[in-house]
């Protein structure tokens, strides 16, 4: 598998770096991440109590780069932004497994958009690009395919699958379960973001997976690929 990303996606300003970790167990919470677990979301939730998304630069940048890209904030949050919100309302997290429950916390964290795949469900490479209407997009949780907007980025694999819409929407077929073995995660940004806070956040999501879970990890700076004529 190789990661690509469309130099158009690149100009909007996406940044983007990915990460994947082999041969992990999933199974199980480990006692010692679930006390360090609910010690970070406390601290964070007071950290958050008076946070304006729209005056945190990182936050707000998702939306910026929504308004280029012609797609509605409204409908649109963030992955990081709704985390926050989500925190906020029910002051905690709802918990779906140990891999899951730790790149939503960093993603809490470092305020950047996490996504998380399981690689064996993958066809072929991914791609971030820009959308054409013709891909199949089945969200999380969903059993049907539901249309998706030409000129949207989108993270897609050979099979004109979208894995992941913006960084609003992960998909059924690569959701992450604990049964999982094999993981990759996208670490995206902004113009807001600086390059080595991307970084940073990919090396502490392989090393408290690997800690937490076991497996090991690399960080992968995908191959940059020249645009599609829309």
């Amino acid at each position: 598998m190789e990661f690509f990303v469309e130099q158009a996606v690149l100009d909007a300003g996406v940044k983007i770096v990915f990460a994947k970790v082999c041969g992990l167990d999933n199974h199980g919470e480990d006692p010692e991440w679930a006390a360090y677990r609910d010690k970070r979301l406390e601290e964070l939730f007071e950290a958050y109590a008076e946070l304006d998304v729209h005056a945190d630069p990182i936050l707000e940048g998702f939306n910026i780069l929504h308004d280029k890209t012609g797609v509605k904030r409204r409908k649109n949050i963030p992955a990081s932004e709704n985390l926050i919100k989500l925190l906020k309302k029910n002051h905690g997290m709802f918990y779906i497994n140990q891999a899951v429950d730790i790149y939503n916390l960093i993603s809490l964290e470092s305020k950047l958009a996490l996504g998380a795949h399981n690689i064996d469900r993958v066809d072929g490479n991914v791609t971030l690009r820009f959308t054409d209407g013709s891909e199949r997009f089945v969200p999380i949780g969903q059993t049907e395919p539901v249309p998706v907007a030409p000129h949207e980025y989108c993270y897609c694999d050979d099979a004109n699958e979208v894995l992941c819409r913006l960084e609003v929407r992960q998909v059924e077929k690569t959701k992450v379960e604990e049964s999982a073995r094999n993981i990759f995660y996208i670490i995206q940004g902004n113009e807001a973001t600086p390059d080595e806070l991307l970084h940073e956040t990919a090396q502490t999501i392989i090393d408290l997976t690997t800690k937490y879970c076991g497996g090991t990890g690399i960080i992968i700076k995908p191959g940059i690929k020249e645009s599609a004529v829309i």
